[in-house]
């Protein structure tokens, strides 16, 4: 700190201040922030995604006060990240990255505006910053939207209708206007449906949400607008994702908002935070871009899903309550914390003579917001696209301010620096205000810093107390599922990668299983990616070796219905299909089968165990180091069967296909 003190004091006096001893002479240049000839184009935001999917899974069964703390972290204003926007998923009951989403109309005569967690994320963001924007995007949508067809758009009035149920279901029951709808995540865009979209947004009294497309690349969708005038009529921001910073001439041409709908989804350390930092200046400086939206919000889901730890912030363990606020919240504030969406950009080039950018924001009302990052090639590695080469070296930057700013006599300052040496880094750091004199400071910059200087007082680094140690998963973990009025729709630490496992109450039960935890897909959703053809909800330590599963089963498809347990469950996310363990199934015509894999292809014992449907089972898998046994109902019903991959994972329970089936007494040790 000391040292950076005497950086900036430097930066008081008009000068630029006498040269450092023993140094060479910095690369020094000039830069003018006016307003005078206008203002370049309005700023929208800086947002982040929850979904896409089951990215904030485990968040919600934190206990307080962490999830509070958590949520304030992210959405209090001047606080941490402050975000201006969150876009959540629109759930379509199909796996989306790291888990799938319920949707509010699993069939086609059934809603439900209380499933999952992002209506309760939606409000608790509200609470915190009742200006929030809320995005809604589909990454997948129900079987019966599409007929049996894996694709939303043979019957578009259908797919508008259920998209604007979801936007009239937030308002109705939740009290929600979403701002912005999308299409279809990163998948391909019908021009018809946009504008049906629309026009069934309109027909129900919501000419206030704003349309995105298409959450993929810049084109074809900038072309098709510039040749269909109806189309570019509808649409109001063309989104593009992980554009690299650049945009594209037809964009452009457009004469629409620009944004980057979705970027980072880089793992959340000091890199990550380089890249985020590069990219949240350079996007409107290389690409015209007035949004930034990081994939992905906090990172509750298990790590060793895929893309674990990419969330602006870390929040794997609900079972302990621990957390962890990561550099990207800092570097986040450094631009949320001192601008709103309507102020605008300057126009300025935003590039640094010795590498690095900066980008000038103003209200209208005299004040001015400046963030100067100086971030290195190798310390600002996104995850994608691959980043060319480029080189930064310290400089001394002068300002000189004109216009309406000419009059401005101090700025506050706030400053971050990356340490990749010791890993000592400092983060969203108070200094000394600069000085301006006669419209005029400079500073010096040096390598892998982020400078935030502002007229607005109104800064905080907030801090919570400690969060707890972080523990792994408790090793003896049971759930009986006997909950009457639940808060949320899923069972804690349940995470379902194909299928959707709902609470459910049994009404026709005698006593011993009226709560009991269900499989409610019964229809293969239209798909992001390749789900599997089974139902499979992850739950535990990955690291887990030898385990003990036991849980009730109840198969309610006569004929070829079946359900399993698995230990040693070594995948999930966009990688289900592959997924391998131990799997123990039982299926409604009487027999069993022993699995090394869940597509049920590697099959390492089988026969009769005389299970039927409609009837409730116990089911016991037992791994021991290079062998596995199991129980029906507590007998032996088949034992050394050799185990040889994977060595480690889940505990998981799911069902032979898209089908009911129910589960109780859940127990792992």
């Amino acid at each position: 700190a000391a040292l950076l003190w005497g950086t900036v004091l430097l930066a008081c006096s008009c000068g630029p201040g006498p040269p450092r001893i023993d140094a060479a002479p910095l690369l020094a240049a000039t830069y003018v922030l006016d307003d005078t000839n206008g203002l370049g184009r309005e700023f929208d935001g800086i947002g982040a995604v929850s979904g896409g999917g089951a990215t904030s899974r485990l968040l919600v069964n934190y206990q307080e006060p962490y999830r509070s703390q958590i949520l304030d972290y992210l959405f209090k204003p001047n606080f941490g990240a402050s975000l201006h926007i969150l876009k959540v998923e629109i759930g379509g009951d199909a796996q989306s990255t790291d888990g799938t989403e319920p949707s509010h109309m699993h069939y086609e005569n059934d809603e439900n505006y209380f499933r999952g967690y992002e209506w309760w994320l939606m409000k608790e963001a509200k609470k915190r910053n009742p200006k929030i924007k809320l995005i809604g995007l589909p990454w997948a949508f129900p079987g019966w939207i599409g007929k049996g067809e894996n694709w939303p758009y043979d019957y578009p009035d259908i797919t508008a209708y259920y998209i604007v149920s979801w936007i009239l279901g937030a308002k109705q029951y939740h009290d929600l206007d979403i701002d912005y709808v999308g299409i279809w995540n990163e998948r391909a865009f019908s021009s018809k449906y946009i504008k049906l979209l629309r026009y069934t947004l309109d027909k129900h009294g919501l000419e206030q949400v704003r349309i995105i497309a298409s959450d993929r690349l810049w084109e074809p969708i900038s072309f098709v607008m510039m040749i269909d005038s109806e189309l570019h009529g509808v649409v109001d921001v063309i989104g593009a994702h992980y554009p690299g910073t650049k945009t594209v001439p037809n964009a452009l041409l457009t004469g629409k908002k620009l944004w980057s709908s979705e970027d980072y989804s880089t793992f959340n350390d000091d890199v990550g935070a380089g890249c985020w930092a590069r990219i949240l200046n350079q996007n409107y400086v290389n690409g015209n871009m007035t949004s930034t939206i990081a994939w992905n919000l906090v990172a509750s889901y298990y790590e060793e899903l895929p893309f674990g730890r990419c969330g602006l912030m870390t929040a794997q363990e609900p079972w302990s309550g621990h957390y962890k606020v990561e550099s990207p919240i800092w570097i986040t504030a450094h631009t949320t914390q001192f601008t709103q969406p309507g102020w605008s950009y300057l126009q300025v080039d935003g590039h640094l003579e010795g590498g690095g950018s900066f980008v000038a924001l103003t209200d209208g009302l005299g004040n001015l917001t400046i963030i100067i990052e100086t971030m290195s090639h190798n310390h600002s590695k996104c995850i994608r696209p691959p980043l060319p080469n480029f080189s930064v070296i310290p400089q001394r930057a002068t300002f000189y301010l004109r216009g309406s700013f000419y009059m401005v006599e101090t700025l506050q300052v706030w400053h971050s620096r990356l340490d990749f040496e010791s890993g000592n880094s400092s983060l969203f750091q108070q200094l000394h205000p600069v000085n301006v004199c006669k419209g005029r400071f400079s500073l010096d910059l040096n390598v892998d810093e982020v400078y935030t200087l502002t007229t607005l007082r109104t800064g905080r680094k907030c801090g919570c107390p400690e969060p707890p140690p972080p523990q792994p998963f408790p090793s003896n973990y049971k759930d009986d599922f006997n909950i009457r009025n639940p808060p949320f729709s899923e069972a804690p630490n349940f995470a379902d990668q194909t299928g959707v496992f709902e609470y459910f109450v049994n009404t026709s039960d005698p006593g011993d299983h009226v709560f009991t935890l269900r499989q409610v897909v019964v229809q293969r959703p239209i798909t992001w990616v390749s789900d599997a053809d089974q139902t499979i909800s992850v739950i535990g330590n990955f690291k887990w070796v030898n385990m003990t599963v036991t849980c009730d089963i109840y198969i309610e498809k006569p004929d070829d219905g079946g359900v399993f347990i698995a230990g040693r469950v070594d995948n999930g996310g966009i990688y289900v299909r592959r997924t391998e363990g131990v799997f123990f199934w039982v299926f409604a015509d009487g027999t069993y089968r022993v699995t090394g894999d869940l597509a049920g292809k590697k099959i390492l014992m089988k026969g009769l165990a005389g299970v039927r449907d409609n009837a409730w089972h116990t089911l016991t898998l037992n791994i021991q180091g290079n062998s596995a046994s199991g129980l029906l109902n507590g007998y032996p019903l088949w034992e050394n069967v050799t185990v040889s991959s994977p060595g480690n994972g889940w505990a998981a329970l799911g069902t032979r296909s898209f089908e009911l089936a129910q589960f109780d007494n859940f127990h792992v040790e």
